[in-house]
C-alpha cells in the first residue's frame, strides 16, 4: 500500500530545466549527449521519444547527485515536482544544446582531464524518455567512480511500455549514427581506450553498429576495448550471423545473461523466436562450447536475487556492481567474475512482433503494472481503446483473441 501511493505522483516532466545552484555534499557528473531524437519544444524536456535527422544532434547535460546519507548505490532519486530539490533529487545543473564544433571542443577538454583518456559510451535500452537514459547514465557513471567520459547515445524510444515497435524500428534508425559516433571517437588520436555498456534493446544499436563497422573498415576500431552486453534482447541465432561479421581482431566481449528474465520470456514467447541471447544457459550446449570459442566472457546473474520483480535488470540492485566495473575499467582489466554485472533500472515488459499480437501482449502483462506505475497509467487507457478496435477488425481472420467487459479484458478464445 505504501508503496503503491508514494508511485501515484509519478514522475514530473521538465526535470531537465537547470536548477540555479547545487547543494554542499552533492556530487556532479558532466556528460556528453549524442542522439538522433527529435528536440522538444520545452527546454525542461530537451527532446521527445520521436525521431529526428539520422545525423546525431548534441548536448552538454551536468547532473547533480545527492548526498550519500540520503541516497542509495544504484537508485536514481527522481524529483517529486519541478524544480526538484538538489539535496534530496537528481537534478540538472546545466543542459545545453551544442553544435558539433562546440560538442568536440567539451570532449577534448574533458578527455585532457581524464586519467589514461577512456570513454565509456552507454546505450539505453527500450522505454527510456530522454531524461530516463540521462538519469540513469549519471547514476551509473557516479556509482561506479569510473575514471571515464561519459558519452550517452539516445536513440528515440517514446517512453511507453506499448511502444515496443516503434522503439524497434527506432533502434534501426539509429545503428548508422552510433557507428559514425564510434568512428569518430576512434580516430580522435587523444582518445585512449573505447568501452561499450548496453542494456537490453539498446544492444540492438550497438550490436549493428559494430557489424557495420567492421563490415565497412574489415574490422572493428581497435581502440573499442570493452563491449558489455547486458540483458540483450536479440535472438540467438541473429547475433550468431552478426558476430561473425566482427572478424578475428575484436574487442572483449562481455555477456549479462539471467535464465529467469521474465521480460526476455514474453519477447521470445511473442516473437516466436528461439531463446534471447540475454536468458541462455550458458552451461548448456550448443551455447557453452560456441561462447569458449569465441571467447565471450558470460556473466550468470541467475542467481542474484534482487528487488526487480521482472529480473530484467537485476545487476543495477546491487551496489558492488558497478562499482566493480569502475574499478575494472580504471585498471584495464578485463572482467571474468561472475560478480560483476551493471545496467539500468526499467520495466521491459512488451514485445509484439505484429501490432495486434504485441498490443494485446502488452495489455495483458502490464496491467497488474499500470496499478502502481504512473507512466503506465498514462499510456494503459488509450491503448486499451485501441486494442479493442484492432482486435475487433482482425477477430475474423484470427479467432484467437477476445476483449469484452466494460474494462475491455483480453483473453484467448478456448
Amino acid at each position: 500500500m505504501a508503496f503503491t501511493l508514494a508511485a501515484c505522483a509519478g514522475t514530473p516532466r521538465g526535470v531537465l530545466l537547470p536548477v540555479a545552484a547545487g547543494t554542499p555534499g552533492t556530487t556532479q557528473v558532466d556528460m556528453l549527449v549524442a542522439t538522433t531524437r527529435d528536440r522538444a519544444t520545452d527546454p525542461g524536456e530537451m527532446y521527445t521519444g520521436e525521431r529526428g535527422t539520422p545525423q546525431a544532434t548534441f548536448a552538454n547535460i551536468t547532473v547533480s547527485i545527492p548526498p550519500q546519507q540520503v541516497r542509495q548505490v544504484g537508485e536514481v532519486q527522481w524529483p517529486r515536482s519541478v524544480p526538484g530539490n538538489p539535496a534530496t533529487d537528481f537534478v540538472a545543473l546545466r543542459a545545453d544544446s551544442l553544435t558539433q564544433p562546440q560538442a568536440l571542443k567539451w570532449f577534448n577538454r574533458k578527455l585532457a582531464q581524464t586519467p589514461q583518456r577512456r570513454v565509456l559510451v552507454f546505450i539505453h535500452g527500450f522505454n527510456n524518455r530522454f531524461e530516463d537514459a540521462v538519469f540513469r547514465f549519471a547514476q551509473i557513471v557516479h556509482d561506479s567512480d569510473a575514471p571515464v567520459v561519459p558519452v550517452l547515445f539516445t536513440w528515440p524510444s517514446r517512453g511507453s511500455l506499448f511502444a515496443y515497435g516503434y522503439d524497434r524500428e527506432s533502434s534501426n534508425f539509429s545503428r548508422d549514427s552510433l557507428e559514425n559516433l564510434l568512428t569518430h571517437l576512434a580516430q580522435d588520436p587523444s582518445v585512449g581506450e573505447i568501452s561499450i555498456l548496453a542494456h537490453s534493446m539498446g544492444n540492438w544499436v550497438a550490436i549493428e553498429a559494430l557489424r557495420q563497422m567492421a563490415i565497412r573498415n574489415k574490422r572493428i576500431a581497435p581502440k573499442i576495448r570493452n563491449v558489455m552486453l547486458a540483458a540483450p534482447d536479440v535472438d540467438v541465432d541473429v547475433f550468431r550471423s552478426q558476430f561473425t561479421q566482427f572478424g578475428p581482431n575484436r574487442p572483449n566481449f562481455t555477456l549479462f545473461v539471467s535464465q529467469d528474465d521474465r521480460a526476455l520470456a514474453v519477447s521470445r514467447r511473442v516473437w516466436g523466436s528461439t531463446s534471447r541471447l540475454g536468458a541462455i544457459d550458458p552451461e548448456a550446449e550448443p551455447y557453452r562450447t560456441e561462447l569458449a570459442q569465441e571467447k565471450i566472457t558470460v556473466i550468470d546473474l541467475t542467481s542474484l536475487r534482487t528487488g526487480d520483480s521482472l529480473n530484467h535488470a537485476k545487476f543495477a540492485q546491487s551496489p558492488q556492481v558497478v562499482q566493480m566495473i569502475g574499478q575494472r575499467l580504471a585498471s584495464q582489466d578485463t572482467i571474468t567474475d561472475s560478480r560483476v554485472g551493471l545496467g539500468e533500472r526499467i520495466v521491459q515488459v512488451t514485445t509484439g512482433a505484429a501490432a495486434t499480437v504485441g498490443s494485446a501482449a502488452g495489455v495483458i502483462i502490464s496491467a497488474p503494472v499500470a496499478v502502481i506505475d504512473p507512466r503506465t497509467r498514462e499510456n494503459f487507457g488509450g491503448q486499451v481503446k485501441e486494442l479493442g478496435a484492432t482486435i475487433g477488425d482482425a477477430a475474423t481472420s484470427t479467432g484467437d483473441l477476445i476483449v469484452e467487459g466494460p474494462n475491455a479484458v483480453v483473453r484467448r478464445r478456448p
